[in-house]
């Protein structure tokens, strides 16, 4: 017997596709809905359900809204076509997203206000994580916005961090990781480089800094991007200024310097300034050899 559930994803990138193609694996009626409508024939080729919104939205017991930032999840939620006013009472809203934890506390008033659940569930993994049904989720919410989305996370997540019982300290931590993995990003991305001024390829650097003590998870997963030459993007360089750019926002309000942070939102911007914003995110790396006129490893 199929999942009775029903449930809607906003934004099929490469994160919001797999947890899609997750919930779809778990036998949920899943529907998917992007800007891209290439990206919804394709899910409806998966098995997708090929329900149009207006007839989906108002039975869907489950949104999950995986876009790009804060704006564009208010914009599905509430903007012109935003949904919530038209789902029913009881249904939960799953926002993804990194935005700042006082725009989520917002949200979940709002959805309160429509009799809405709202599950503050910022994500961590990768798009082949996302697909695995394997995402690290750190949420936060009322327990009845838990309780209704369970069946959910339990399709698309390994690990759900409960965080609390109101939006907002969701968000939190995945600021507090988003400023990790971007340093982590850009630190590699300087490594290696530095390396091969020092004669060290990146096959080398690879073969090595893996087993030794200065390497990390973003080291492991996108230092082999730029060993292969490959920049397709799993998540681009455009996300960092806007991740990175929260994290110094909310260090801002608590008047906490981070200058590391700065250091690699400068480098981010810099990467998106020269073009490669649409890149895989180890394309940072082009901005470092550009300035030591190193030549990056071609694709093979």
């Amino acid at each position: 017997m199929g999942n009775p559930l029903k449930v809607g994803v906003f934004g099929l990138g490469s994160m919001g596709y797999g947890i899609a193609q997750s919930a779809l694996r778990a036998g949920i009626n899943t529907c998917g809905f992007d800007v891209a409508q290439a990206q919804v024939e394709r899910f409806q080729a998966d098995g997708g359900s090929k329900e149009k919104l207006a007839d989906a939205v108002t039975s869907v017991d489950a949104v999950i809204i995986v876009v790009l930032n804060a704006a564009q999840t208010e914009s599905v939620l509430f903007g012109e076509h935003g949904v919530v006013p038209s789902l029913k009472k009881g249904a939960v809203v799953l926002a993804c997203a990194t935005v700042p934890p006082e725009f989520a506390r917002q949200m979940a008033k709002q959805c309160t206000e429509h009799g809405v659940h709202y599950l503050d569930s910022p994500i961590s993994g990768g798009s082949v994580k996302a697909a695995n049904g394997q995402l690290s989720i750190m949420a936060s919410g009322t327990p009845a916005a838990f309780t209704a989305a369970r069946p959910v996370l339990d399709a698309i997540a390994e690990t759900v961090f409960e965080l609390g019982d109101s939006a907002g300290a969701g968000s939190a931590m995945k600021a507090v990781n988003q400023l990790l993995a971007g340093v982590h990003i850009a630190a590699m991305a300087e490594a290696m480089t530095f390396g091969m001024t020092q004669g060290v390829s990146a096959d080398k650097f690879l073969e090595i800094i893996p087993k030794c003590a200065g390497t990390s998870w973003m080291l492991e997963n996108r230092a082999p991007h730029i060993a292969a030459g490959d920049y397709t993007p799993h998540s681009s360089v455009d996300i960092w200024p806007k991740d990175l750019g929260i994290v110094l926002d909310i260090a801002g309000q608590a008047n906490f310097p981070a200058p590391i942070a700065a250091a690699a939102l400068q480098q981010f911007a810099a990467a998106s300034s020269a073009g490669y914003g649409g890149e895989d995110d180890a394309a940072v790396a082009k901005i470092y050899a550009e300035s030591a006129g190193l030549t990056l490893p071609e694709p093979t």
